[in-house]
């Protein structure tokens, strides 16, 4: 494993807890059966895959399938994400540079600028690379030949995806939310990884706290694992890891201090809802995208709130899983 000079800590712990083989890949097991498939029909044709799109909320592993699709290939894959590629010429040097059958891992590809967006169309099609030379009367447009190569495209928001770079991609396929049983399983590899010894009970508290995603299960062992080492003998058992989640404030369904203040601002100043999700961004001075991307998909999951054409509502779920008593107009 090659190691940047400036990665910290937690990411080379990432790094390592990330599956090497398609046998400790957990979970997505329909995914999973779909892209080997693809992957042997491209070797025995000899020719790279088609281009591949992964969504889904964050941390369900979209950049862990193109690493083991990358190795499963035996190339090396170019990483970037959509914001990174600010100019045209950004993109242009990235396409360029890649040598045949290798990948290119494009993450958060929604935020793509559209100016670059155009420009690679015809480099998912014809492998080619149309730039625009000079200006006015003297411009002219230069044709680069590009290797062949297989884009694997990764996105929280697939919504925002234009059509014609969405209709580019030969397969998409959605990562869904992990079971308990799933997560408990990822805990326990990780822990093996990590040489910590954790109790089967003190497994299952973790994995039902960890909002159904690998890498908040893997975040929240490595921190029950420092608890372990300063308050105990290092063994993770069930009350060192209710301990240790009492004081990181994650409660019993893994809602951490925001969504319970999402929760807690939709009920007391919006009487329950509807409430406009520009508006509720504003109560709680923060980003839209914040809430639709990192905290809204696990509260529907749970069933707390849930969306009208009027704008998001809380559920009577919700009501008590945080002990408000429900008023006729919240119900």
């Amino acid at each position: 494993m090659i190691v940047k000079p400036n990665t910290s800590e937690d990411e080379v712990l990432d790094n390592t807890l990330r599956p090497q083989k398609w046998e400790e890949y957990i979970g997505q097991e329909q995914v999973k059966r779909n892209v080997k498939v693809i992957i042997e029909a491209a070797k025995q044709r000899n020719e790279p895959p088609e281009h591949l799109l992964f969504y889904g909320s964050s941390g369900l592993g979209k950049t862990t399938l193109a690493y083991l699709i990358a190795k499963e290939l035996n190339v090396e894959m170019k990483i970037t994400s959509g914001p990174a590629i600010e100019r045209p010429g950004d993109l242009a040097a990235i396409l360029t540079n890649l040598k045949e059958g290798q990948i290119l891992f494009i993450d958060e590809i929604h935020r793509l600028n559209r100016t670059c967006e155009e420009l690679i169309y015809p480099a998912l099609e014809d492998y080619k690379l149309n730039i625009i030379v000079g200006k006015g009367p003297m411009a002219r447009t230069l044709e680069i030949k590009l290797p062949k190569f297989t884009l694997i495209g990764a996105t929280t928001r697939i919504a925002q995806l234009t059509s014609p770079l969405r209709n580019r991609f030969g397969a998409i396929f959605q990562l869904k939310f992990y079971t308990v049983e799933e997560i408990g399983q990822i805990i326990e590899r990780s822990a093996k990884i990590l040489n910590v010894e954790i109790e089967k009970e003190a497994i299952e508290t973790i994995a039902q706290r960890s909002r159904f995603t690998p890498r908040i299960a893997n975040r929240l062992l490595k921190r029950i694992r420092d608890f372990a080492q300063v308050e105990s003998d290092g063994i993770i058992t069930q009350e060192i890891a209710e301990k240790a989640l009492e004081a990181l404030e994650i409660d019993e369904l893994g809602l951490e201090p925001a969504d319970r203040k999402i929760l807690e601002t939709i009920i007391y100043k919006f009487d329950g809802g509807p409430v406009g999700i520009q508006a509720l961004a504003a109560s709680l001075s923060e980003e839209v995208n914040n809430i639709l991307e990192v905290y809204e998909p696990y509260l529907l999951q749970l069933g707390l709130i849930k969306r009208t054409p009027k704008g998001r509502v809380v559920t009577e779920a919700a009501l008590k899983h945080l002990k408000i008593k429900p008023k006729n107009r919240l119900l």
